[in-house]
């Protein structure tokens, strides 16, 4: 196993303990806004200060970018760490446990190693470019589901629950599949993705700390990342589609404006 993998599980490990403990008391939780149905706890700064701390001590010229603290380190360093300390705070302030602690590192803006940690679950999901991707050590695929009639998908779209959002593009391609399930926590279901739990997922301005290491869960279980026209803008524009070879491109066929 890479060694800044390695540091990588190790600092996740530790915030899920901090998670894992917080979750048996939440309602001594304090609560705040950063907007919109987007709510922060302590829990969250607590998680991302320990995961800090923990890739600081190994690596201490490596910059860090934060959802709780922004960026902390050169702009511009050949190494980045991207995390999510709590990705599913509203999931988990309601006992609801599907959240996930979220670390990847790029390398001159690529991403080279990911791990998504689900502590409720105790379910590591791990990967180094090249190498494939691993749930708790077994090697994990996307689907082999070919019928999109038959693929469950998971979404982060704006408005919960409204598939209209931004002009009804999403109608299409939600009526065409089995399913479509807003679980709240896109970096376990870009891991679900990458484990064939789901065939699909697709996402609307979305934060690079969503998307950085369950991106490369999803392609090194084969499977494709794109945005919306199908080309590799979805870091910057936020806008991610993820799924199995033949399961991707029918989402990405039914993203596209019909033809008068």
């Amino acid at each position: 196993m890479h060694p800044m993998l390695n540091i990588a599980i190790k600092a996740a490990r530790r915030a899920g303990t901090i998670i894992n403990r917080a979750s048996l008391d939440l309602e001594r939780l304090n609560v705040a806004r950063k907007g919109p149905r987007d709510y922060v706890t302590e829990v969250d700064r607590a998680s991302e200060e320990s995961i800090v701390e923990t890739l600081h001590a190994a690596y201490p010229d490596h910059a860090v970018l934060g959802e709780e603290f922004g960026l902390q380190g050169p702009d511009h360093a050949e190494f980045q760490w991207i995390i999510d300390p709590l990705d599913g705070t509203t999931n988990f302030i309601h006992g609801l446990p599907n959240y996930a602690v979220s670390i990847a590192l790029t390398q001159r803006g690529q991403v080279t190693q990911a791990v998504v940690y689900d502590p409720s679950r105790n379910e590591l999901f791990t990967a180094s470019r090249g190498s494939g991707t691993f749930l708790n050590d077994r090697r994990v695929r996307v689907s082999g589901r070919a019928r999109y009639s038959e693929a469950l998908l998971g979404a982060h779209w704006p408005k919960s629950g409204d598939i209209d959002a931004g002009g009804g593009r999403f109608r299409q391609m939600s009526e065409g599949s089995t399913g479509v399930r807003r679980l709240g926590s896109t970096v376990l279901d870009l891991a679900y993705v990458a484990s064939g739990r789901l065939d699909g997922f697709c996402g609307v301005r979305l934060k690079p700390w969503d998307l950085a290491a369950g991106s490369l869960l999803v392609q090194e279980a084969g499977g494709l990342v794109a945005d919306f026209d199908g080309e590799q803008g979805w870091l910057d524009s936020g806008n991610v589609l993820a799924g199995s070879p033949k399961i991707f491109t029918q989402m990405l066929a039914a993203l596209q404006p019909k033809q008068d």
